[in-house]
């Protein structure tokens, strides 16, 4: 069962998920980061390292964000594949203020 990256990492993209992942499982564009489930091997390594609760076990995703396992699916084959860690957006502190973590 993959991971996938919900509607929290919106506007976020912190990037400590990418660093503990052993495989290159996360693609990203300019508002956030996805899991191809194709290459997700499962490990659960990222789910802990996200600060904003974005990451979920494919079948514990909320059913009010069950649409994202369809879009992780859609998008992240088509994306750049992120490998580092970087910087987060500038939006992201305020984001994660916004969802109370």
């Amino acid at each position: 069962m993959p991971y996938i990256v919900t509607s929290n990492c919106t506007d976020c993209r912190f990037t400590d998920c990418v660093s503990v992942c052993p495989v290159e499982c996360f693609h990203g564009d300019e508002k956030m980061l996805y899991i191809d489930p194709d290459e997700c091997i499962d490990c659960g390594a990222c789910e802990p390292e996200c600060p904003v609760q974005a990451i979920f076990e494919d079948g514990q995703v909320p059913d009010d964000q069950q649409e994202w396992i369809q879009i992780n699916a859609d998008k992240a084959p088509n994306l750049p594949v992120v490998s580092e860690k970087g910087d987060p957006l500038p939006t992201a502190e305020a984001k994660k203020q916004s969802l109370g973590l």
